[in-house]
């Protein structure tokens, strides 16, 4: 079973809901280590004092503020435990807003919010209203010696919470957004429509893959066994002279390759074709 990463109560008004949060997602990557060229020898990072000349076990660790050259403010874990804000407890819901409003440029990591026993009911309500009404709620969480905004958003029959970014945290870019001096022809944005519109589908996230931990595995898979490594062919991009040709090529493209039937009638051709057979 998984590990609860916080532990503690959401309340809104006078409603108390004692709840858990839970890691919703994690990076999945191909890791490697630092090898030594001459032996091939791991390398490694060892804790070393330069003053004492030798490693340094992690109980001796201490955490210390840099003030000045070389000038430490030295901080406990008991220290630190002490000024943990109201927040490392309770997680209070300070406004709901609308759910389309909140950019989602702001969501940083994604948890899950597990009501325990004691506040299903309450749990369940919050989430259905939220869910009815296309509301979102904002709170304030500490964990891991950080206070974070968060963004609690209703889904498939549970609360999800997202930690944001702070505002000043948000980079701007001065030349993001700019369409000074550039005109659509009507023609241009009814091609364009029809373009997405033929590329069209349901969001589904298992239908997405890593291409590149796949090539990577194969690649580790093949110099294991001796082989050698295929390149993969670099895509052909053709510059774009004329949009509206472009597009129109673009659409034509789309409407003569063949459709994919859905996977039900996929499957429904699939049993038939048993059946015949007799398997």
């Amino acid at each position: 079973m998984a590990n609860a990463v916080w532990k503690g109560h959401l309340t809104f008004g006078l409603i108390t809901i004692p709840v858990r949060l839970f890691a919703a997602a994690r990076s999945e990557r191909i890791s490697f280590h630092q090898l030594h060229e001459k032996c091939h020898s791991r390398l490694r990072m060892p804790l070393y004092c330069p003053q004492c000349k030798r490693q340094v076990e992690r109980s001796e660790v201490v955490k210390g503020y840099e003030y000045e050259k070389d000038q430490y403010v030295l901080l406990t874990e008991e220290e630190l435990e002490k000024i943990a804000p109201p927040s490392a407890r309770v997680m209070e819901i300070q406004e709901f807003v609308k759910t389309a409003d909140v950019d989602p440029l702001y969501f940083d990591a994604s948890y899950y919010l597990v009501p325990e026993d004691a506040g299903r009911k309450a749990y369940l309500l919050l989430t259905k209203t939220m869910e009815e009404e296309g509301y979102s709620a904002i709170a304030k969480l500490y964990m891991h010696q950080r206070e974070y905004t968060t963004v609690l958003r209703p889904r498939a029959n549970g609360i999800t919470l997202h930690t944001m970014y702070y505002a000043g945290e948000v980079r701007e870019l001065a030349e993001y957004g700019k369409t000074d001096s550039i005109e659509l022809k009507p023609q241009e944005v009814k091609l364009a429509q029809q373009l997405i519109g033929s590329l069209a589908g349901e969001f589904t996230p298992k239908k997405y893959s890593d291409e590149y931990q796949q090539r990577v595995a194969q690649l580790i898979e093949a110099k294991r066994k001796g082989h050698v490594v295929a390149e993969a062919p670099a895509p052909q991009l053709a510059p774009v002279i004329d949009l509206m040709e472009a597009l129109k090529k673009s659409l034509a493209e789309r409407q003569a390759a063949p459709k994919k039937p859905p996977e039900r009638v996929v499957a429904a051709e699939a049993g038939r074709k048993r059946k015949k057979t007799g398997t």
